[in-house]
């Protein structure tokens, strides 16, 4: 039997030498193939493809970036900005109730001097915490550690006091005078500094949280468009209506982009909710909170000098102007300040309460002026027990007390409205990302089987 004969390039291919390297398909044989049908089809469908699968890789990833930051609004800055502003408060408290032990001396109740304790103890688990939470901050972790300092150093010289007032020493008010401006000019500074810095740290997971995936929607209305086009151009070359699988890979990306939208808009809304319900009380709410602790301490520190100064006189009259507004003529009259910031803003679960403070504000500062004249008068006695009276209801501490407990109310409902706003937007958008890239997978797939139907008819 003849054995046949191969020739030309044929030939070649059969007789060449394994492992040498065969020649590469020249451009103009590539522009070839692509000038044709099939592979102007087969060229549409992978930019199509190609698209398709950009959308849901983009999706995934703004998606996943906005659910991490909104993880940290609800699980790290969050908390971290209310930690850091009940810090500055027990620290204020820690000092305010300080004054009022030392005033009451001998007649220091127990709960006063627990309350103090409370404070400094309060103030040292938050800072720890802060710590843990506030990860590789450096400016949060910088404030932090000068204030872990400054703690033990300013509870060494309130002990100070406390011991030489009870030998009858006269530097025990000096001492507490140091003691507190320690934690007013420098403590309470620094503490300011980092709810500065966590609150800057918040308000940049809100802005990354909210923002809405621009890049994701275009990409998906452009691959939309592409589908719609090519899906056009298809019906005039071959007179068919539908592709089957272009219409479903057009459905499924309609879908995925229709869901990317109303859950960002959705999880913005949620977070929106959490700042305005929040956040932004709470923020209100805490800076009334710390400017009638520095009022109050300002009123028993004044009694601890017994008039060798009027520092502490005037520190009064700025902080509360700031708190409830400026006095009127009559000395009565306030309006404005912190305390109505805080009323405008808080949520009509909370408005009751801090209504209630303003209307315990009118009293504690009609008694503080009634406690003032009888210090002027001379009579230091009475107006210690008109500011500090133990056991009494008729007294500026009463008065305060009853403020701060409305406030600390207001707080609690605020703090509850923050948690259930924030919680959940995170995995909200977890799924976005899985679901949208799904989507977008099954878009893809449906691409390369509407147009292998076409390459069919080419065979």
């Amino acid at each position: 039997m003849a054995t046949p004969v191969i020739t030309g390039e044929r030939a070649s291919a059969r007789t060449a030498a394994p492992g040498t390297a065969t020649r590469p398909i020249s451009t103009a044989a590539l522009r070839r193939a692509v000038d044709t049908p099939p592979g102007r089809l087969r060229l549409a469908g992978a930019a199509l493809v190609a698209l398709v699968l950009l959308f849901g890789a983009v999706t995934a990833w703004q998606a996943g970036s906005r659910a991490t930051a909104s993880g940290h609004v609800a699980g790290r800055s969050g908390p971290l900005s209310q930690d850091a502003a009940e810090i500055y408060r027990s620290l204020a408290d820690a000092d305010t109730t300080a004054a009022s032990g030392f005033l009451l001396a001998g007649a220091e109740p127990p709960a006063v001097r627990k309350r103090y304790q409370d404070d400094l103890a309060t103030a040292s688990r938050l800072l720890a915490e802060a710590a843990a939470r506030a990860g590789s901050d450096p400016d949060a972790q910088h404030w932090i550690t000068e204030l872990n300092q400054q703690l033990p150093q300013y509870a060494g010289l309130v002990e100070t006091a406390r011991a030489n007032d009870r030998q009858g020493l006269p530097l025990g008010g000096a001492y507490l005078r140091y003691a507190s401006t320690l934690m007013q000019d420098t403590m309470l500074a620094n503490a300011q500094h980092l709810v500065d810095a966590e609150a800057r740290a918040l308000d940049g997971d809100y802005a990354d949280a909210e923002a809405l995936p621009w890049a994701a929607l275009v990409l998906g209305l452009l691959a939309l468009g592409a589908l719609a086009r090519y899906q056009l151009l298809l019906f005039r070359r071959t007179n068919r209506v539908f592709n089957p699988g272009l219409l479903t890979a057009s459905a499924t990306l309609l879908v995925a982009v229709g869901w990317l939208l109303a859950g960002s808009l959705a999880a913005g809304a949620w977070l929106a909710d959490s700042r305005t319900d929040g956040t932004e009380p709470l923020t209100a709410l805490n800076r009334a909170r710390t400017q009638a602790l520095q009022a109050h301490t300002a009123e028993n520190l004044n009694l601890v000098a017994r008039g060798s100064s009027d520092t502490y006189t005037k520190r009064w009259a700025t902080v509360t102007d700031a708190l409830a507004g400026p006095a009127g003529p009559n000395g009565t009259a306030r309006d404005g300040g912190s305390l109505e910031q805080a009323l405008r803003l808080a949520p009509r679960d909370a408005g009751g309460q801090v209504a209630e403070a303003r209307k315990q504000f009118t009293g504690w500062d009609a008694r503080h002026r009634q406690a003032a004249e009888k210090e002027g008068a001379g009579d230091f006695d009475a107006a210690l027990q008109g500011t500090v009276g133990a056991g009494r209801d008729d007294t500026a501490e009463a008065s305060f007390a009853a403020l701060d407990e409305q406030l600390g109310r207001a707080a609690t409902v605020e703090r509850a409205r923050f948690r259930a706003a924030a919680d959940g937007v995170d995995g909200t958008l977890e799924a976005l990302a899985v679901g949208a890239a799904a989507l977008a997978v099954l878009s893809a797939v449906a691409v390369v089987r509407g147009i292998g139907r076409r390459l069919a008819d080419y065979r």
